[in-house]
């Protein structure tokens, strides 16, 4: 028999992704995986898969960056999106993008199976995306780049922290303390990553993270939180930021996440 269509499962959660896994191989598809958006991604342009199971709370490209990216690479991909959080707004933009389903965690076989079988293998077509997807090694690359990151953080101790590690690393650095200062930095001149502390006194890293996506969507933020509120930076993954690291903030984490940026930064602008 010869095997069915492919189905690429993406979350960053391994149980659940071998779990979504097993279950789809025994229903005779033909399964790739990716853990994360920039994997996702990767695995979209190599394996041009019938139909995609994506996670929305992912790190290295959030749910709806990936979905948007995945769309336009191939409309006739059949998109199911899972969630482990039913916020109404997170699912009506997933619709809104395409997906043909938003299920939310624990997942029911039968409502994962029913539209990924009309999936249909997808003929092979001119690609949307660039020619470089992003790889590990094209982003391991990105550590000789020099960037313009801003810092926006209320504590003085993680502020000098950040400064210290990114200088150090040979990127140009700016430092603001507050949510309101670091939107009007992004105004007045738009880095290349923003550092967003999700914990800060005010408005919060998460509260203002859509003003900075929306001001400048070229823009990649990685968002910098207590390890108590992993969920609460996890969830703003699905609404554009790119990455998150927690405190205290390990540096090859830290760079990892800003190569990886500055890779997928340098793909959306042709660079």
């Amino acid at each position: 028999m010869s095997p069915g269509p492919t189905i690429l499962v993406v979350d960053d959660d391994r149980d659940v992704r071998e779990t979504i896994v097993e279950l789809l191989r025994g229903e005779g598809f033909d399964v790739v995986e990716a853990a994360n958006g920039l994997e996702a991604l990767l695995q979209v342009k190599r394996s041009r898969p019938a139909g995609v199971v994506l996670d929305l709370l992912m790190p290295r490209l959030g749910g709806l960056d990936a979905l948007k990216r995945i769309r336009t690479f191939d409309p006739a991909i059949r998109i199911v999106v899972i969630t482990g959080s039913p916020d109404p707004e997170l699912v009506r933009q997933a619709k809104a993008l395409g997906a043909v389903a938003v299920l939310t965690k624990p997942i029911s076989p039968s409502d994962l199976l029913g539209p990924l079988r009309a999936a249909a293998v997808p003929a092979p077509a001119a690609s949307a995306l660039p020619t470089r997807t992003p790889s590990a090694r094209s982003a391991a690359a990105g550590a000789t780049a020099t960037a313009e990151i801003l810092v926006v953080a209320g504590e003085p101790e993680l502020r000098a922290r950040l400064e210290g590690l990114l200088t150090a690393a040979g990127h140009r650095v700016r430092l603001t303390g507050d949510a309101a200062s670091g939107v009007r930095a992004v105004v007045e001149r738009a880095p290349h990553i923003v550092l967003l502390d999700v914990e800060m006194a005010g408005l919060s890293g998460v509260g203002v993270l859509p003003t900075i996506v929306a001001l400048a969507p070229d823009v990649k933020v990685v968002m910098v939180h207590e390890r108590t509120n992993a969920e609460l930076a996890k969830r703003s993954l699905a609404f554009g930021a790119f990455d998150c690291v927690t405190k205290p903030v390990d540096p090859p984490h830290l760079l990892q996440a800003i190569e990886a940026a500055l890779a997928l930064r340098r793909v959306d602008l042709g660079e």
